[in-house]
């Protein structure tokens, strides 16, 4: 079994999505963690705010079925529809094992990682001993040196009735006025 990593994201009916994608995901991936989730300002694109987080499971699939599934998820929570507004549902595959290099035209580990706080904020939450494979530092390490400029907070988030969000982490980081 491989650990895997993956990000998701929402900008349109934002907690719908994420339900149904996490959904999807517990229904083939085993050991699965999520992280607390985060709304941020888009980067890169001009939409409304998105809800993202990190999740971990472990997977007896090839990076290319696994890759091949999440595309299926995105596909059925509207992701590809021509008149689709937003970004209904985004999975990327973060980290593989400690896969490094491209593969099937994906780059592990993503460099969105190193680049974005709506990653790597929660995935520092989640896995704060866990190795960059190039970076050779934990997550939280990083996340404890890295400069990035936008705007995220976590928000209060229930799955399967479990609350994703911790109540502190949120009175400790509130959202902007």
């Amino acid at each position: 079994m491989t650990v895997i990593f993956l990000g998701l994201g929402s900008n349109t009916e934002r907690e719908l999505r994420l339900v149904a994608g996490l959904d999807a995901l517990a229904g083939f991936l085993h050991d699965l963690r999520c992280s607390p989730v985060f709304e941020s300002r888009p980067v890169g694109i001009r939409s409304g705010n998105f809800y993202n987080l990190v999740v971990s499971a472990r997977t007896d699939l090839s990076l290319a079925e696994l890759d091949r599934r999440l595309k299926f998820i995105e596909a059925d929570n509207g992701r590809y529809a021509p008149e689709r507004k937003g970004l209904p549902l985004d999975i990327d595959v973060l980290l593989y094992g400690d896969l490094a290099g491209s593969f099937d035209g994906l780059e592990l580990p993503r460099a969105e990682i190193l680049r974005n706080a709506f990653v790597l904020w929660p995935l520092a939450l989640l896995a704060p001993e866990a190795l960059h494979p190039l970076a050779g530092k934990p997550f939280a390490e990083l996340w404890r040196e890295v400069r990035i400029d936008q705007q995220l907070w976590p928000v209060p988030f229930t799955w399967r009735g479990a609350e994703l969000t911790p109540a502190a982490l949120i009175q400790t980081n509130p959202a902007p006025l």
